[in-house]
């Protein structure tokens, strides 16, 4: 095992609650910084966490406190603009015990995680911006905004798709890639509409997609992908009113429940351009590494990034426990990873491309998207992203 003692993870998010706990399960002990002054109460919509995603989870006995706030959301309903159903999918394959994916409000899930890590004894330091970090001769030195200094052993970047550690490791990283669409969202209650609950339902919109689903108590969860070929700024992103308004007016034509739901929102969430970084060339440099959506960050047609943040905790720490070096275990994690989220992130930018297509590539998708739904439903793409199991107790990364 590697000499490590106490890592440095900047970011409090996802990975990096992940992170300290799969490091305190190897015996190392960890400090999260995390540059905003607060908690993320009330960040982002809602996100699907992957079977897969539960799985590794479950190896840092984290599992159960994450799905109890959320729900079971086996399967998804496809439609078109006129409200033909087009096909069925599927968002994963259950596990042995028959847990399928969840759906759950991302604010909670931060909640539920940063509850764990402090629970177990991990320290968590709010405002804490990083600046700059040095290589030591056996460490890192991690300096802050606000003028403090940190050294660790290593020092871990899950500070998402636009990450500060990333840039560090190499100023020549690629900028997250925009995908050309916007995403925004919102809670309805006291509304009924046609759906089964658990189920997601798709419209691909004749102007915008949009999607939604009923939770256990009647609130409906939706979701919008917005096509825009330049990034906004960020002063009208926040504009929640005039974004309704156009919302109301992008999903005018469409068949479904997308106006209704608009109208009764009571507050629309912030709207986001959606980024990824499709292909990172260095992940890693000296005793600094970035895991994550700082690596890897896939869009969220995907459904995928909540689940692939926390393999990548679970695999680094199990590496880090199996190498004699640090270098050796940054060396072996990228090359048990990078094949596997750049695949998921290769498939889900085939999948947005869908979602905005023009009148001619409209009709054509919806004449084809129901054969390759069958196509796809137990394609061997599909089982190697559901399938995927981490063995804390081998030395392999994968079992079938």
């Amino acid at each position: 095992m590697t000499q490590v003692r106490h890592a440095l993870i900047i970011g409090a998010g996802i990975a990096g609650t992940a992170t300290a706990m799969a490091l305190r399960k190897i015996g190392v002990q960890s400090t999260i910084y995390e540059a905003h002054p607060a908690t993320a109460d009330g960040v982002g919509v809602f996100l699907t966490l992957g079977s897969n995603g539960i799985n590794a989870l479950r190896l840092l006995e984290a599992d159960a406190p994450v799905t109890a706030v959320g729900f079971p959301t086996p399967g998804i309903t496809l439609r078109s603009h006129t409200g033909k159903r087009l096909g069925e999918s599927s968002t994963g394959l259950p596990l042995e015990d028959g847990t399928f994916s969840h759906t759950m409000k991302r604010s909670d899930l931060y909640r539920v995680l940063l509850n764990e890590a402090t629970r177990r004894g991990i320290r968590v330091e709010f405002g804490k911006r990083l600046v700059a970090a040095e290589p030591l001769s056996d460490g890192v030195r991690a300096r802050f905004a606000d003028g403090t200094e940190a050294v660790g052993d290593l020092l871990i970047g899950c500070d998402g798709v636009h990450s500060t550690v990333r840039r560090l490791i190499d100023p020549a990283a690629p900028a997250p890639h925009y995908t050309g669409l916007l995403t925004t969202g919102g809670y309805v209650s006291g509304l009924k509409v046609q759906s089964v609950p658990g189920q997601y339902d798709m419209i691909f919109g004749k102007r915008a997609f949009f999607g939604y689903v009923t939770a256990p108590d009647s609130q409906v969860w939706w979701f919008a992908n917005v096509p825009s070929p330049e990034e906004p700024g960020r002063g009208s992103q926040r504009d929640g009113e005039m974004w309704r308004r156009r919302l109301i007016d992008l999903y005018a034509d469409d068949n479904g429940p997308a106006v209704r739901l608009i109208e009764k929102t009571d507050r629309i969430s912030p709207v986001s351009p959606i980024h990824t970084i499709p292909k990172l060339p260095t992940w890693y440099r000296d005793r600094m590494i970035v895991i994550g959506d700082a690596a890897h960050a896939p869009s969220p047609t995907s459904g995928q990034g909540a689940s692939l943040s926390i393999e990548d905790a679970v695999e680094l720490a199990k590496c880090l426990r199996d190498s004699a070096n640090v270098s050796d275990a940054f060396a072996r994690f990228v090359a048990e990873r990078r094949p596997r989220v750049e695949r998921i992130i290769q498939w889900a930018a085939r999948m947005n491309s869908n979602k905005a297509p023009g009148p001619i590539a409209r009709m054509i998708r919806d004449l084809v998207l129901p054969m390759i739904l069958k196509g796809t439903a137990n394609s061997k793409d599909f089982r190697d992203i559901y399938e995927y199991r981490l063995d804390w107790g081998a030395s392999g990364a994968m079992v079938h």
